[in-house]
């Protein structure tokens, strides 16, 4: 036997090996994805649904409000006043999903942004992460469309526009630095909140406030959205994609950003867990170390 193929032969045990070790590699990752959607699979269609839901109460309330033909747009004849009883109407939305029995277990992100957040947190598996995301977008979309065909065409006037979240008259660059500082505010709250052991019963009540408030105020700028599903899911039928990329840049960047803020002034391990809502007993998939909390 020569030289070369003693050395091939010497090599081939090694080679097979390390072969073998990335196939069980690759099969654990699969099993890893796998075991995820076996075991969580209620959680992220929890999330779809609950986007979804939300995606219906902003369709059927702008329709309420800003279609010609309305009623109640006939009634109410101050932009303002519209904008600010939609605030509320989406306020109040939020509310109710969160404190549902989906929105207690699933821990009621409906938002990639947020997902996002919570998993450079270190808070989420990451599949869980991007399952979380996938169903997200799934959702938002659902919601729209299952809203186009109880709507009907009211949805598509342009004063409605399927909901959609589109810049202002200043512009692409104020709608992103708005969805930037609103974002961060929201991520900010929430974190502060929702990691202090008197105040994190109230988070659902700051975040809801705050979707209140922006609707009312900063809706002009941006549309608000600080959700990159949402503003697809309406952008998709309004084939309003010009400025998407608005929408898919600023929120996760400012609730990554509200994130490494929050680490540098406190530290990882005082976010304990992903959750909006903790104070149920429904279960919890996220690395949770809720019970610390209340203990300390």
């Amino acid at each position: 036997m020569s030289e070369r193929q003693l050395l091939h032969a010497a090599a081939m045990p090694r080679n097979t090996s390390t072969v073998t070790a990335v196939l069980q590699s690759k099969a654990a990752d699969r099993l890893t994805a796998a075991s995820a959607v076996k075991g969580h699979w209620p959680e992220y269609l929890m999330e779809a649904a609950e986007l979804g839901f939300f995606m219906v109460s902003a369709c059927f309330f702008t329709t309420l409000l800003e279609y010609p033909a309305s009623p109640v747009r006939n009634m109410l004849p101050n932009a303002f006043l519209r904008q600010a009883l939609s605030g509320l109407a989406m306020a109040l939305t939020l509310l109710l999903l969160i404190h549902s029995a989906w929105g207690k277990r699933s821990g009621a992100h409906m938002n990639p942004a947020m997902t996002l957040m919570f998993l450079r947190l270190g808070k989420m598996e990451s599949w869980d992460g991007f399952f979380y995301v996938v169903f997200q977008f799934a959702g938002a979309l659902s919601g729209v469309v299952f809203s186009s065909l109880v709507i009907g065409r009211a949805l598509a006037h342009p004063n409605v526009n399927f909901a959609a979240t589109q810049p202002g008259t200043w512009g692409t660059g104020a709608a992103f630095v708005a969805e930037l500082l609103i974002s961060f505010l929201l991520a900010t709250t929430v974190l502060a909140a929702s990691n202090h052991k008197s105040l994190s019963r109230f988070t659902p009540y700051f975040a809801a406030t705050l979707v209140a408030t922006y609707i009312t105020f900063e809706a002009p700028f941006s549309g608000m959205s600080m959700n990159p599903a949402r503003t697809l899911g309406s952008a998709i039928p309004a084939h309003t994609f010009h400025a998407l990329w608005v929408y898919f840049t600023a929120p996760p960047l400012a609730m990554l950003i509200a994130a490494e803020a929050y680490v540098r002034v406190r530290s990882a391990r005082a976010v304990y867990c992903a959750k909006l809502n903790h104070h149920n007993a429904a279960r919890c998939i996220f690395r949770c170390r809720y019970m610390e909390l209340q203990q300390n």
